[in-house]
């Protein structure tokens, strides 16, 4: 995690609060960060995540002429323009798409968590923003949706708080930040008391970030809280292949993809080899083609492609060995797929260098997660590529 100043070096700094019945929670935390000594950080906007009775709520308290409680806090404290403005109010809709009143169903919980996962995804996808998300209002289901949309999707700039309100300013209906002048409200308890008195704190709740394991493709489009957990779960989850030959599929880390016979020759010759306990095996050296590579590589080409399968072409190539850029080439273009589809996650499937030099190829999985699928042309013993003859 950056540094507690690191979010004001982002030209778009970003509040994101969740409220419910309580729009207070939006000036309570602008406070919090621009007047702390230990954060002093002003957001260019804001956006609060609510309810339709939670947006009009926060439409008459902060937004209107009168009270106006956003416009007088910012001249209370002579602060500069941040944006928020009625389209910064994002509303829960409900299965019709209509403003959703409160979240009362396990349907109407799954919107919210999709809805909050969206915002979440959409605003840490910009390289030019620090998210400040805060927690403090809303339901409690709200606040840990948000929260936990952080810790999918947060980056090392994001933060996540919580804003604590000293009593009895914390239950009055009246209060909105302390004030740098006196004023005077009244309480629930009948009691009157200085809002220029009060103290408000922010809390800052460390997460831990697991964007790094989720898949490209979930982090650039659209998703929902379901999948973007499962897909954490995978990442973080014990690793599994499975290769199905005849299918021409490989199933990952949870997920399936199609490979072309070229890739899957590659990567199934290596996960015999992992199976079978040998040891990494070295690039070719230039002009010095490697004929039990080629052998190895040919019988998983032809069990893939069938008796009638065209390879004429690709024999012709390996004829007299696989030479070097064939092997880096078939084992980049391998590597590519699978970090396209899974992400961080692909690791453990790739063919890549392991221990120390000279550098010798092979897959991080291990052989216990290795295993070809039913449709596959499965042999009874894995290959081996004649290691003893090869040089390197």
């Amino acid at each position: 995690m950056e540094s507690d100043n690191s979010q004001g070096r982002y030209p778009r700094r970003i509040l994101l609060a969740v409220t419910g019945l309580s729009p207070q929670v939006v000036t309570e935390t602008l406070y919090a960060l621009t007047q702390s000594a230990g954060h002093r950080l002003v957001p260019t906007e804001v956006r609060v995540i609510t309810t339709a009775e939670g947006a009009e709520r926060a439409r008459l308290a902060l937004l209107s002429d009168e009270p106006g409680w956003f416009t007088r806090f910012l001249a209370d404290y002579g602060l500069p323009p941040i944006a928020f403005d009625e389209s910064h109010i994002l509303i829960l809709k409900n299965g019709e798409g209509l403003p959703l009143a409160d979240i009362r169903t396990p349907a109407d919980n799954e919107r919210a968590a999709d809805f909050i996962t969206e915002q979440v995804r959409e605003l840490t996808s910009d390289p030019d923003s620090a998210l400040h998300v805060s927690i403090a209002g809303g339901r409690k289901t709200m606040g840990f949706y948000l929260g936990y949309a952080l810790s999918l999707f947060g980056r090392p700039q994001d933060r996540l708080s919580h804003v604590l309100v000293s009593e009895p300013f914390e239950s009055s209906w009246e209060f909105f930040y302390p004030t740098p002048y006196n004023r005077v409200i009244t309480t629930r308890e009948n009691k009157l008391v200085n809002t220029a008195e009060a103290e408000v704190a922010l809390a800052e709740i460390p997460f831990v970030s697991l964007r790094h394991g989720l898949p490209e493709p979930l982090l650039e489009g659209k998703t929902t809280f379901g999948s973007t957990v499962a897909a954490a779960r995978r990442a973080l989850g014990p690793p599994e292949l499975v290769i199905d030959l005849m299918a021409r599929t490989v199933r990952a880390s949870g997920e399936t993809l199609t490979v072309p016979p070229f890739e899957l020759a590659f990567l199934a010759w290596f996960a015999r080899r992992r199976v079978a306990g040998e040891p990494g095996l070295p690039c070719p050296m230039d002009g010095a083609p490697e004929p039990a590579y080629a052998e190895a590589y040919l019988d998983e080409y032809r069990g893939i492609i069938g008796e009638m399968g065209d390879d004429e072409r690709t024999r012709a190539r390996l004829d007299a060995g696989m030479p070097k850029d064939f092997f880096e080439q078939t084992k980049s273009k391998l590597n590519r797929r699978l970090t396209r589809r899974l992400g961080p996650a692909a690791e453990p499937y790739q063919v890549a260098a392991h221990g120390p030099r000279p550098k010798r190829y092979g897959l991080g999985v291990p052989a216990s997660s290795v295993r070809f699928g039913s449709g596959s042309a499965a042999k009874d013993q894995p290959h081996s590529t004649g290691q003893g003859e090869v040089h390197g």
